[in-house]
């Protein structure tokens, strides 16, 4: 079996484990039925998801023109106390940002190599946990915009990381805790502002992976510099996907590269 298109990120869904897809122009592919087959992927171009040019991809996806221009791309996606659409402040497109920033968002507790603190739209529940690795998480509070999430998440920073080790994630090198007794402690840092949205009685959510064999160590894929790498996959976990040797690739980290993919065994 042989497929080829340019790179996105994987869409999931929850069932028993995860399923993940990754969606081509005219196709899909259900990763899970891969699970124990070798395949190999292969690196042919470039294609920037956004203006469908063969240009260098610099981040996200996007070239570097892209990238610097088109709100999909501004400083607030990754920064949200950036934020301003509340205000009636544009960044680089009112309307998009208005839509994006001016609706639910949450701020989350999500354990997937250690507790980390983090920010999504309401609707990317639970997509956002299951892209970071997560086996479990909560909401501490959902606010009405962007902004809220966004300071509300700085100021819990200062008591718990931000950040996610993947290669503990991705070793399942990680310990069970409580998280409704983590988030309660963290109740006292939340700002003024989104006190009111505190979220008490939500439990956490428990994620299973599809893998069936975790690396002791890990080695990343680099599909620029090593356009040919074929292998056994054993599992998917976040965007990851995990073979036999310890190879473990970013899908999403390599959005905008147009691969070959082939079914070999």
């Amino acid at each position: 079996m042989r497929y080829e298109g340019v790179l996105t990120k994987m869409r999931t869904e929850i069932v028993d484990e995860v399923q993940y897809y990754l969606i081509w122009e005219k196709d899909f592919i259900n990763f899970n039925q891969l699970i124990d087959k070798k395949i190999s992927l292969n690196f042919l171009r470039y294609q920037c998801l956004n203006c469908g040019l063969e240009k260098k991809i610099y981040r996200q996806g996007f070239c570097f023109d892209c990238f610097t221009s088109i709100p999909q791309a501004g400083d607030w996606v990754i920064k949200p106390e950036l934020s301003r659409a509340h205000l009636d402040e544009e960044d680089r497109d009112l309307e998009y940002e208005k839509k994006a920033q001016l609706q639910p968002h949450v701020v989350y507790l999500a354990n997937s190599s250690d507790v980390k603190v983090g920010v999504t739209r309401r609707s990317q529940i639970p997509t956002r946990w299951i892209d970071q690795g997560a086996h479990e998480a909560i909401e501490i509070v959902e606010v009405p915009n962007r902004y809220l999430a966004g300071i509300t998440e700085v100021a819990l920073k200062d008591h718990v990381s931000d950040k996610t080790n993947w290669r503990k994630m991705l070793t399942n090198d990680i310990l069970d805790l409580n998280l409704e007794e983590e988030r309660e402690k963290l109740k006292q840092y939340i700002p003024e502002e989104a006190r009111e949205y505190y979220l008490a009685s939500n439990k956490e959510t428990e994620i299973k992976f599809p893998v069936r064999k975790f690396p002791e160590k890990v080695k990343s894929l680099n599909l620029i510099k090593n356009p040919y790498y074929e292998g056994i996959l054993k599992g998917i976990k976040g965007q990851y996907l995990i073979f036999d040797d310890g190879t473990v690739f970013n899908v999403r980290s390599n959005e905008g590269l147009v691969v070959e993919l082939k079914v070999l065994v």
